[in-house]
């Protein structure tokens, strides 16, 4: 009995700390994780560095410099903004114009359309909803260029042929946005609106007073596939407006590529200056975008 009295510690003592891990040993995954995020950074970063630096070179250094690969390879000898000047010469300012009007468009049009759609599929009961939800997710899996030919004849009997409309219609309901705000949407207490159904709210109140209000990263989210697949489509503009007055910037660019030769610094700069927009715009929303996603699958 007085040995084990003798073998308590007093009390009040503090127990001994366990021995500390070698610090080295809790930094090397961390390290390594990393080095392996800079790598594959880099991997990403360097082919649009080098089109950047071939839109501010002479046409001739353009591939001039990749055999044998060297410094000079990203890094141009002398720069040039000959290549942005027949860039605007051929009237690219035009094509820039019309595609930010149709994608301003398709984003107002198709943000309303696709919030409104999301909460009818996520909050009001019906019959027949969850089959228009299976539809909707089996057309965005669906190509566009599959349907592109029989919709441009759709468009011509209707004719819509070389219009702002036939532009926009396409993309305005958009089934990727409706998933996104759906599930966003199903993350939303259903209390708040039965309670404010009790207040005398209407649907259409609680959509606007509740349920919008609090999906602003989910907006941006389904704004951003909205913008992206508007500002990038090249296929179905090509096909219902081959009027010059309505050329969109990628169907401009690739009018550098004919039967005469390929201009491949005026190619450069026009992918430079077209991706250059959605690339600071998902920079400054990519945390909003980041959480629509991550919060569009909890319910």
């Amino acid at each position: 009995m007085s040995t084990q009295t003798q073998q308590r510690p007093p009390t009040g003592a503090r127990p001994e700390p366990e021995p500390a891990r070698p610090r080295s040993r809790r930094q090397r995954p961390r390290i390594g994780l990393i080095v392996l995020g800079t790598v594959i950074a880099v991997l990403f970063v360097l082919p649009l560095w080098w089109a950047a630096v071939s839109a501010l070179r002479p046409q001739r250094e353009t591939f001039s410099t990749l055999s044998p690969v060297s410094l000079w390879t990203l890094l141009p000898r002398g720069l040039t903004v000959g290549n942005f000047g027949r860039l605007f010469d051929a009237e690219f300012g035009r094509a820039l114009l019309n595609s930010t009007i149709v994608t301003v468009a398709t984003l107002v049009i198709g943000l309303a359309i696709c919030a409104t759609a999301a909460f009818a599929l996520a909050v009001l009961k019906f019959p027949g909803r969850g089959v228009i939800f299976a539809v909707m997710v089996i057309s965005f899996l669906i190509p566009f260029d599959a349907i592109a030919i029989p919709l441009m004849s759709i468009f011509r009997d209707a004719h819509l042929e070389n219009t702002y409309l036939a532009l926009v219609l396409p993309g305005v309901g958009n089934g990727l946005a409706v998933f996104l705000l759906r599930g966003f949407f199903l993350g939303v207490p259903i209390d708040l609106a039965e309670a404010a159904r009790v207040e005398g709210l209407g649907w259409w109140g609680v959509f606007w007073r509740i349920y919008l209000p609090l999906s602003r990263p989910a907006l941006i989210g389904a704004g951003l596939i909205l913008f992206v697949f508007q500002w990038q489509a090249y296929l179905w503009p090509l096909l219902i407006a081959p009027d010059p007055e309505m050329t969109v910037a990628p169907v401009a660019i690739a009018q550098f590529a004919g039967q005469q030769g390929v201009d491949f610094g005026a190619i450069f700069a026009g992918a430079v200056l077209t991706a250059l927009v959605p690339l600071l715009i998902l920079l400054f929303f990519q945390r909003y975008f980041t959480q629509s996603v991550s919060s569009s699958g909890l319910k």
